[in-house]
């Protein structure tokens, strides 16, 4: 089966939106807590600098991702994104198709440095990926991140230089 990514169009809203909120319900990946409708999902993904859509060959949307600037002014050059792959798709490395596409938009984009403020600890499989991708993790920050049971897991935040 063939994956390729392509841009999120409001069409695709229904699909984007149920993947979304499945990782913003299992509380353990994103710092969101409120799920997303069709009108303020359509809204969100189109305020990105880009969302990309990983769909296999029958059209079906597998996982997407968001891209956007970190910060303003003067920071505005280091890019943030958010993955999310549906978990009846996991474990197919569609994970690293995304952010693979993800470097190359951010690229496209101009932005020098890609940089994930928030990465769970205990998110093995993303660490993995991440540093087979040349990623570095900037070190610990404990406690940063409030898992579903009201515990607090460590993150770690990571980059990589675009240029």
């Amino acid at each position: 089966m063939a994956i390729i990514v392509r841009a999120y169009e409001s069409a695709d809203v229904q699909a984007a939106i149920k993947i979304w909120n499945e990782v913003v319900r299992e509380g353990i990946a994103f710092p969101q807590e409120e799920e997303l409708d069709a009108a303020t999902g359509d809204e969100f993904f189109k305020a990105q600098s880009f969302t990309g859509l990983a769909v296999d060959d029958g059209g079906e949307i597998l996982a997407l991702y968001i891209l956007h600037p970190n910060n303003v002014g003067r920071c505005a050059h280091i890019s943030n994104a958010s993955y999310a792959v549906r978990s009846d798709a996991r474990g197919r490395h569609i994970g690293e198709i995304i952010v693979k596409d993800c470097i190359a938009q951010a690229k496209r984009l101009g932005f020098r440095i890609l940089q994930f403020n928030a990465v769970v600890a205990s998110n093995i499989h993303a660490r993995h990926l991440y540093q087979r991708l040349g990623f570095k993790e900037l070190g610990t920050i404990p406690g940063g991140f409030r898992m579903p049971d009201g515990s607090f897991e460590d993150i770690v935040p990571q980059f990589i230089e675009l240029t």
